[in-house]
């Protein structure tokens, strides 16, 4: 049934514009209490769709593809939903980055995110569709993908830690030659402006450059981040509003966040923790397949752990 789907549509970009125009408005400046009440409300926010989803399924009100009891659904959506959640907060690490080698002020970040994030949900769409389409055809994807995702976890511990590059970031031609080789991009700000002109030549300004960036980077992690989906369900609706609303915390968590980004370096671990666990239920899904709720559990207590961890060290 289409009505669910429109009314999920219509929910998530009507946030959007509210979220730009009446929230924040014009180079609003973000403050961490108001960043606070804003990330709790979309979290609340994407918890209560998966009631929604909940009494939906038990209804017949969505199309049942897996058929998935009604508690199935909830404990799958959740699981879902943390797992995007958590990739989601690593990626506020690298878009602090992008901001500090820019020098995108504060007061201009929000444009930069909002276009951003609306960007990164229309191509994730259509990654998150093609995925299904790939995994429905041909089984054996589950096994790429699993090993995909074996790849990035550990490619991601031999990577270097974000939080030392954030003090001394490189400079944006040298760590982002690939956007100058495209664009024509001013050293120089125009406010909060995309486009300005130069000696008669019109050029990109850092605050495009930045969302440019910001897409690309987010089109590298939809990599690994929708294998990571696909290894909790494939079910289209849950796959498509978990990674949704994911995505749109991401903004107000960043503002959250940004200015305690260092207090949770070990949170790169958990979501570690979580890449290995689901590539290995991906591999080995057809000889020892694992319940939801012990998917939710191991998921659950992989953040909990990430941020007790990085609270005592802080505190050490």
């Amino acid at each position: 049934m289409p009505y669910l789907w429109i009314g999920f549509t219509v929910l998530v970009f009507g946030s959007l514009l509210a979220d730009l125009f009446l929230l924040h408005g014009r180079n609003a400046q973000p403050s961490t209490r108001k960043a606070a009440y804003e990330t709790l409300f979309w979290v609340v926010l994407g918890l209560s769709f998966g009631v929604l989803l909940w009494y939906s399924y038990g209804h017949g009100w969505a199309d049942n593809p897996l058929n998935l009891s009604p508690n199935e659904v909830l404990t799958t959506y959740i699981t879902a939903y943390l797992v995007e959640l958590s990739l989601s907060v690593d990626n506020l690490f690298v878009i602090a980055l992008i901001f500090a080698s820019f020098r995108i002020p504060l007061h201009q970040q929000p444009k930069a995110l909002f276009w951003g994030i609306l960007g990164a949900i229309v191509f994730r769409g259509l990654m998150i569709a093609a995925g299904i389409a790939l995994v429905e055809r041909f089984h054996w994807m589950f096994y790429l993908f699993g090993a995909l995702l074996l790849f990035t976890a550990l490619r991601m511990l031999r990577d270097k830690d974000e939080t030392e590059e954030l003090e001394h970031p490189e400079p944006p031609r040298q760590r982002f030659a690939y956007v100058y080789r495209y664009f024509r991009i001013s050293d120089t700000p125009d406010g909060d402006r995309f486009f300005t002109r130069l000696a008669g030549k019109r050029m990109a300004t850092p605050l495009f450059a930045s969302v440019a960036v910001i897409e690309v980077t987010d089109l590298l992690f939809a990599l690994d981040s929708i294998p990571a989906i696909l290894g909790i369900t494939t079910d289209p609706l849950i796959v498509w509003s978990s990674n949704v609303f994911a995505i749109l915390g991401l903004r107000s968590m960043y503002f959250f966040l940004a200015h305690m980004l260092k207090r949770f370096r070990y949170l790169k671990q958990s979501v570690v923790a979580i890449l290995l666990f689901i590539a290995a239920k991906m591999l080995s899904a057809s000889f020892f397949p694992l319940p939801d709720g012990f998917s939710l559990l191991f998921i659950g207590l992989a953040l909990a752990g990430g941020i007790v961890v990085s609270l005592i060290k802080q505190e050490a």
